[in-house]
């Protein structure tokens, strides 16, 4: 997580990924390959656009040797801190909220 000044911006598993890949020196294009993955569909993944899903976790786990359940472990609490920053639907949990108290 990156310090903001509206708080703590979440981490997405493409950015671990990336570094891993960076301090290891392997070209994105290999990576891909071993995975039998686009280039394209890797490097979206790499660069936040593109959710990690757990059959690309495992993929990751294969090549990189890095923990499919804590990539996934990542994307969740990435997936979760985005909806928290959502303000409408804040409002519709508020809504709901306030329904069911009353039941």
């Amino acid at each position: 997580m990156r310090k903001t000044k509206y708080g703590f911006s979440p981490t997405h598993p493409g950015e671990v990924l990336k570094d891993e890949i960076e301090y290891r020196g392997i070209t994105q294009g290999k990576i891909a390959a071993q995975m039998g993955m686009s280039y394209k569909m890797l490097n979206d993944i790499l660069n936040c656009r593109r959710p990690l899903t757990a059959t690309t976790a495992m993929l990751f786990e294969a090549v990189l040797d890095i923990p499919a359940d804590s990539l996934m472990n990542l994307q969740l609490k990435y997936n979760m801190q985005i909806v928290r920053k959502d303000k409408k639907f804040a409002e519709r949990l508020a809504q709901i909220r306030k329904t069911a108290s009353m039941l």
